[in-house]
Formats: C-alpha cells, sequence, structure tokens
C-alpha cells in the first residue's frame, strides 16, 4: 500500500483558535450575520457564464462569485437531488441511510430526530426559512393533501416553510406553506396515487392534444397547465400552480421573509426550480437566452439571485448577510421532455458540465462536480479556489460562525477558513454516489469501482458502470477520457484501501454487489 496516498481524515478539523485568527471570532456586541442558502436543482458548472459558459450569461450569479470565493473543485454528496439536499441540511452522507430519489407523495426522508443546519442555526437564535424546491418527502406516509401535513419541514428545523412537495415534474403540482395546501378547498380535495389513475381523469397518453409541452419518456401521466406529469391527481383545481409563475411566486415569499425577519439573525434555505424539467419560465425570459427553454429558465434562475441581492440591499442586509450559492447535482438536458434542450447545446457548443464528463445520474465527475460561490462582505476574500470542498461541510462550517458545537458523529466537516477564502486547503476525500452505487474523489483523483448496469440511462447521461475499475487524474484529464488503474497497482491499491475503510459496514447492497479484491 502506498502510505502517502492515505491522508488522516483528522487534519480536516479547524480548531477554534485557526477560526478566531480568520476573524470570524463572533462578537457578543455584534449582530450574527444572517446566511441564506440558494440551491439550484440540475445546474450545471458550464451553466454559468463566471464557470465558463459561453452561451447562456448570468450577471447576478456571477457577481456573488467575483464578490466572494467561487469555487472549482466543489461536489455535491450525490448526482440526483434528494440524497444531496438530505446530505447538506443533515451533514451526513445519504447512502449511510439508503436516501434515493423520492416520489412525490413520499414521507419525510429526514427523521425528526435527527441533527440538522436548520435546528442548530435555530439553536443559534436565528429564525429559520425554506422556500421554494424540497423533495425530502412530507408526513408520515399516506398524506392527506387536505389536511395538515405532518411532520415536514418544522419538525426538522425551520419556523416557516413554503415549498413544492418534490420537484415541478412530479404531482401534486400545489405549493405547501407550512404544511397546508395553499388554496386548498375542501369541496374540491386532492388525491395523489403515483400507481394508477383516478377514474374518468385524463392522461397524458389518451390526450396528446391537451399539452402544450411533449413529454419524451416517464412523463406521461396527468396533465396540469398543459403538461403532462409523473404521477396521478384528482382535484385541487384552485391549489395548483401556474408554472410560469412559480419564480415570480417564491421570490415574493422571499422577499416577505426578509421584510419579516430584518430586524433578527435569520437563515433561509432557498431552493430555486431552476432549471429542473419541464423548464417554463415566465415569458419575460423567453427567449432571453437563444439556447430554448432550459437557457430561459436559468436566466430566470439568474433573476431570482437578482431579485433577493436587491431586496437584501434595500433592507441594509446585504453587507451582514452569508449568501451561499450552488446546485444540488450535475445537470441533465433530456430528462423527460421534448424541450430541444440537448439539440440546442449540441448546435450552439454549450456544455453544461463545463466540460466535466457525466452529469445528473452518473458517477463521472459530472455528476456531482457543482458551482459553489459564497459571499460574505468583510470576510469572504473574493477570488477563486481549487480547495476540495463539499456541500455537506456548510453544516459544521456555518456553526463555527454562529458559535454552536454540532455532534461529533456527523460527516460534516468545519472549514469555514477554506469557505471564506484564508485557507487552500481543502477535504483530503469525498465520498460520491450515484443511485446508491459509491466512488471517491481523493485529491486529483476520481475513484470508480466496478459496477454492473447499463451505460446511459435514457437522458443520455453516462451513468460511470464500468466493467473494472476507473481511475482519473482530474488535474491532468478533467473529461475523464485517459483510465490510469492499471497504470500503477501500489496507487490503485492504496485508494482501493481508504475506499473501503470510508465505505465499508455502512451501506450493505454495496457490499454485496461489489467484492474490491
Amino acid at each position: 500500500m502506498n502510505k502517502s496516498l492515505i491522508i488522516n481524515s483528522s487534519i480536516l478539523g479547524v480548531s477554534g483558535a485557526l477560526l478566531t485568527g480568520c476573524g470570524t471570532q463572533k462578537n457578543t456586541e455584534e449582530r450574527q450575520p444572517n446566511v441564506i442558502v440558494i440551491l439550484a436543482d440540475d445546474l450545471g458548472y458550464g451553466d454559468i457564464s463566471f464557470y465558463g459558459s459561453k452561451t447562456i450569461h448570468t450577471p447576478n450569479i456571477d457577481s456573488l462569485a467575483h464578490g466572494g470565493v467561487a469555487f472549482t473543485n466543489a461536489y455535491a454528496s450525490s448526482s440526483t437531488s434528494t440524497p444531496s439536499r438530505y446530505a447538506l441540511l443533515t451533514g451526513m452522507y445519504p447512502w449511510r441511510n439508503d436516501i434515493k430519489i423520492l416520489p412525490g407523495d413520499a414521507p419525510l426522508v429526514i427523521d425528526t430526530a435527527q441533527y440538522t443546519l436548520p435546528k442548530m442555526m435555530r439553536e443559534a437564535g436565528y429564525v429559520t426559512g425554506a422556500i421554494g424546491k424540497w423533495h425530502l418527502g412530507m408526513g408520515s406516509g399516506n398524506v392527506n393533501w387536505n389536511d395538515t401535513i405532518r411532520p415536514g419541514a418544522r419538525e426538522i428545523g425551520f419556523d416557516y416553510s413554503c415549498l413544492i412537495a418534490a420537484t415541478n415534474d412530479r404531482v401534486p403540482t400545489v405549493f405547501v406553506e407550512n404544511g397546508a395546501v395553499v388554496n386548498a378547498d375542501p369541496n374540491d380535495p386532492i388525491y395523489v396515487d403515483y400507481e394508477k389513475n383516478f377514474e374518468g381523469e385524463p392522461s397524458a397518453e389518451d390526450n396528446p392534444d391537451w399539452m402544450k409541452l411533449q413529454w419524451a419518456h416517464g412523463h406521461n401521466n396527468s396533465i396540469v397547465n398543459g403538461i403532462p406529469r409523473i404521477g396521478y391527481m384528482k382535484g385541487g383545481e384552485k391549489a395548483r400552480w401556474v408554472d410560469e409563475d412559480m419564480a415570480d411566486y417564491f421570490v415574493d415569499k422571499t422577499k416577505q421573509f426578509l421584510q419579516e425577519n430584518k430586524d433578527k439573525p435569520f437563515f433561509l434555505y432557498y431552493g430555486l426550480h431552476e432549471p429542473h424539467v419541464p423548464r417554463a419560465p415566465h415569458s419575460r425570459f423567453v427567449g432571453s437566452s437563444g439556447m430554448g427553454a432550459r437557457g430561459d429558465a436559468i436566466m430566470e434562475a439568474d433573476w431570482c439571485v437578482g431579485e433577493l441581492m436587491a431586496e437584501l440591499k434595500r433592507l441594509d442586509l446585504l453587507d451582514n448577510t452569508i449568501i451561499i450559492f450552488t446546485s444540488d447535482n450535475g445537470p441533465v438536458l433530456n430528462d423527460g421532455y421534448r424541450d430541444q434542450s440537448a439539440e440546442l447545446a449540441q448546435a450552439k457548443g454549450h456544455e453544461p458540465a463545463g466540460g466535466l464528463r457525466g452529469g445528473k445520474y452518473s458517477l463521472y465527475d459530472g455528476g456531482t462536480h457543482i458551482p459553489l460561490c459564497i459571499y460574505w462582505k468583510g470576510h469572504a476574500e473574493p477570488g477563486v479556489s481549487d480547495a476540495l470542498v463539499c456541500q455537506m461541510d456548510l453544516l459544521s462550517s456555518l456553526a463555527d460562525v454562529v458559535g454552536v458545537q454540532v455532534p461529533d458523529t456527523l460527516d460534516s466537516r468545519p472549514m469555514i477558513p477554506t469557505f471564506l477564502g484564508q485557507s487552500k486547503k481543502g477535504r483530503d476525500e469525498i465520498v460520491i454516489e450515484n443511485q446508491g452505487k459509491l466512488g471517491l474523489r481523493f485529491g486529483n483523483y476520481a475513484f470508480m469501482p466496478p459496477y454492473e448496469g447499463p451505460k446511459t440511462n435514457l437522458t443520455g447521461n453516462e451513468l460511470g458502470n464500468l466493467e473494472d475499475y476507473g481511475l482519473f487524474d482530474l488535474k491532468k484529464d478533467p473529461r475523464q477520457q485517459n483510465n490510469i488503474a492499471n497504470e500503477n497497482p501500489a496507487r490503485l491499491d492504496s485508494i482501493k484501501q481508504l475506499f473501503l475503510d470510508r465505505t465499508m459496514g455502512f451501506y450493505r447492497p454495496f457490499v454485496e454487489e461489489v467484492t474490491l479484491k
């Protein structure tokens, strides 16, 4: 075994003395900084102009990157939404608890007794809010959408919430505010089923003329607002959202939250629904990118960021607010609708993953390698950092900022000097996963064990199911075209052992599926 490749993970911690030296020690006479996490949905590393996009322009996101620390080597824990959001909010690897993509009627996947980021912030005296995309489940099973839905965001630490239950392509297509469906009508109750349609209710397969957006795969059930969805829904006509108005709706909710809590420290989790399918941006943005519905949706997301920043400035809060912008996983183009995203990207040379291989649903680097910018005026030193960091570490790092001691059982690591650009020391390694299959990022290397399964899925994204071990030097080969696993057996063995040390004993299906020799 090559001992030089095994770095003691204990050095990942940041001591209180170092924190003080970085100038983030809290002055009890000063108000604590507000904290906002903006989490885009399926936004790729190459979709932002700061990160190299020449086709889609994102001036508001760029301003955060220019004014703060922009990371070029940042990762989500997972290549899909539910697991990566779970990791961000709990500080725990999702594969430890077998967290997978949830259907729209799934129960809350975070145990109410679990330690979470909003609980930590509330312990520090913060008002906490969650607005926008959720996809972490609601209720305890067999949700009654016509009654108060518990448990939910409140039970894991959020004082206020206004959310979509899952994704904008899944039913129920309603907003849920503080556990209750907005505009629910007791005379028109909501019913949801993911197995069979309700008698007499139209579906996409039977009514192609009803749709303004045609489905490509997997989105052929109930039609809402002229858009076919995953799952079946009946009732709730007054409660159903209009996709084109969703961005404005949530922007208004974020402004209201800021206005109501401007005189106290607050933590806001703002889940953008863009550019997740179905891409149905407001008419103001249609045609704005020249890249079709997906590009227009990204322009709309950038506008949302700009509106939030403008409101912070108007309320004189911008200078004392930590703003974290990132994405939940890598990008996808054809994810179930015929919106010409793939064709336009090819025609105009747009690389949503920024030249990385793979994307959403992939164990290749493009699945979890995401944009991450941290803005905090007077504390974050503007610049670009290539430190290896993970969204999961935001919990422990923010705990250091607000002065809370977190459990030492978390996978989250305190890295505030790195997040503020005052240190180049990042993580030694990150275990990443794609739908239960695990890989490792270690230094410059991406390690992928062999897995059975198809090479691609219906989206066209490569999944990363290799017949033999994969080892890639991402610094020399960011597109992962050169598998160097067999070039240095000692190096491969040492990384295999590190991988086993970090994963074995936690995820039994993985251990049964793959035996490392």
